[in-house]
């Protein structure tokens, strides 16, 4: 079985951008898995979300990613929630390295700040609410995300250090 590094952490932690690096980095493929949804289901992330809810996207979710066509050792960007249904983190633990890039609440907000409208989890969340909506999520979320073989710091993530780390899991 290919070889398997599956990025996790809130919305805005870099999951894709990390994901694209980490992949140039090895040669290995890139996978973001809510692309993968949205090829699937020939909708947007939001407008799966508006239109049938996120009971139904959680199901899609856990479904594509079971059912990835992996050919070779890939990096995997997680959505936000992910790892929080379905067993999802279970899945991942079993079937590759889990990597957290974690990030405070502010340097999520500072990130996300300009970017509510296209966050579904975010849509008509004021701005004087968005530190405290942040915050809970992540309470919410946290036991999740600490499950990962790797917790790094995603504001300051150095692609070469984490590669080293992961490097020392596949032996």
């Amino acid at each position: 079985m290919p070889n398997r590094i599956y990025l996790i952490g809130f919305m805005g932690s870099g999951k894709t951008t990390a994901g694209r690096k980490l992949a140039s980095a090895t040669g290995w493929d890139f996978i973001d898995l809510d692309l993968e949804i949205e090829k699937k289901e020939n909708k947007s992330i939001s407008e799966i979300f508006a239109l049938c809810g996120e009971e139904y996207f959680r199901k899609i979710e856990a479904e594509t990613l079971r059912n990835l066509k992996i050919r070779k050792d890939s990096v995997i960007a997680t959505g936000g929630g992910t790892p929080c249904f379905h067993g999802n983190i279970d899945y991942m633990l079993a079937t590759g390295i889990v990597v957290y890039l974690k990030l405070t609440v502010e340097e999520i907000k500072n990130r996300l700040i300009s970017e509510t409208a296209d966050r579904p989890l975010l849509k008509g969340i004021r701005e004087e609410n968005l530190t405290e909506f942040i915050r809970n999520k992540i309470r919410e979320r946290e036991k999740f995300y600490n499950m990962a073989h790797i917790v790094t710091d995603g504001y300051n993530l150095n692609e070469t250090t984490l590669l080293e780390e992961i490097k020392k899991m596949l032996i």
